[in-house]
């Protein structure tokens, strides 16, 4: 009897191990089947939502192929699926590999997978002002409030103005497919994207810098002149334009929020941090805030050239300063371009800078959201914004308001 207990017994726990065996045997299958769901990334909720205006109207337009688009757009789609998951992080900018920026620095021509070849064929004799705008692929917010706003295609005080938005290669290759699709058909739609074959990453901006000059030389020779800036910029072309109206394209022009006596930062974690191994010097050229400056065609061609010669450096404005010093040139300071924003004077702790009449007379106001944008071109195209009549004031900086628009009394 004691026996075939024990045996009973030992049966039992048998079975028992071998049940959970199983069950952890399948367990395991079932994790291995999900992982590869887990790892796939998608295109995050705000940049679906980003894309949805322009997805709509793509709905309702016919599939032709854009002008100028290179098949190598297909050869780098199978590049980035085949690199899916064993690329690694990008790096922050503390963590910025110069040995290897230096091993490629002579690495400066890269195709053109997006073109506007016509863009500057338009109209007889060339665009007025050509509006370039450093853009990530990503950013098609930013684009269309600037095509909504200060960056519209067409006569301004009856001048041509023509625009473009300067984009690189997704820095993110996993979600390249799905930009690639999108990129294009947005050049179909607005014939405004210049997309290259290189990754848009900070230190990458002097690439932009330079195949632009290039594009600008070969595909728009005949635009009289240039305004290049960032997304996150607010623009008063009209005074733009009536600043150009008096000068000749054909003389040389570079104007815009100079920086003088600039020493390169050699804190690592800094943003900007520039090892004594790259740059021994004190101190930087002359050059101008990238966050928007106007050039002439004629400097245009010769900056082109410059910066051919030029050798690499990672921050872009500085590298066009260099290029600037390279053809004896230099730039003009504005005062109406404020490409560090709109300083409140410390004297004046309640003025409000974020008014009309503030914007009125400047040129560029750099660091604004998109929100900001489009309320500031409403309020300024408002035909009921006064900024003229001088209010009684009560206190400094601080004038009696009288009607529904805020107004800061300085002379239009």
């Amino acid at each position: 009897m004691r026996v075939q207990l024990k045996g009973d017994a030992i049966c039992t726990l048998f079975l028992v191990v071998a049940l959970f065996t199983i069950l952890y045997s399948q367990l395991g299958h079932t994790s291995l089947r999900e992982e590869p769901v887990k790892v796939q990334r998608r295109p995050s909720p705000a940049t679906g939502r980003a894309f949805h205006a322009l997805q709509r109207k793509l709905d309702a337009r016919p599939t032709a192929s854009g002008p100028g688009i290179i098949s190598a757009m297909k050869e780098l789609k199978v590049a980035s699926e085949s690199h899916v998951g064993t690329s690694p992080p990008p790096s922050t900018p503390s963590a910025f590999d110069f040995r290897q920026y230096l091993r490629d620095k002579d690495n400066r021509k890269f195709d053109i997978l997006i073109n506007q070849p016509k863009k500057c064929k338009r109209n007889p004799g060339g665009p007025f002002l050509l509006i370039a705008v450093k853009s990530l692929v990503e950013d098609f917010d930013r684009r269309e409030i600037v095509r909504k706003t200060w960056g519209r295609e067409g006569l301004v005080n009856g001048a041509q103005v023509q625009r473009v938005f300067l984009l690189a290669v997704p820095k993110n290759k996993t979600t390249l497919p799905t930009w690639e699709i999108l990129v294009q058909q947005e050049s179909q739609m607005y014939r405004d994207i210049l997309l290259w074959d290189f990754l848009d990453t900070f230190f990458n901006l002097t690439l932009k810098e330079i195949h632009f000059l290039n594009w600008a030389d070969e595909f728009c020779s005949n635009t009289k002149f240039i305004f290049k800036g960032d997304a996150d910029v607010f623009v008063n072309v009209e005074n733009i334009v009536h600043f150009l109206e008096s000068r000749d394209p054909n003389e040389d022009l570079f104007v815009g929020d100079i920086i003088y006596n600039a020493q390169p930062i050699r804190k690592h974690k800094s943003k900007y941090y520039i090892p004594e191994t790259m740059y021994g010097l004190g101190m930087y050229p002359v050059y101008a805030g990238g966050g928007g400056f106007l050039l002439s065609s004629s400097t245009m061609r010769k900056l082109s050239q410059a910066c051919n010669q030029v050798e690499l450096f990672p921050i872009d404005d500085v590298f066009l300063g260099m290029c600037l010093q390279r053809i004896n040139l230099k730039p003009v300071m504005h005062e109406g371009f404020k490409t560090f924003g709109i300083t409140k004077p410390s004297a004046a702790p309640n003025l409000q800078t974020f008014d009309p009449c503030f914007y009125k007379d400047l040129m560029v106001v750099h660091s604004l959201k998109v929100a900001e944008i489009w309320l500031m071109w409403n309020l300024l195209h408002n035909s009921r914004l006064s900024c003229t009549q001088r209010k009684q004031i009560k206190k400094a900086f601080r004038w009696k308001m009288k009607t529904k628009v805020t107004t800061l009394g300085y002379p239009a």
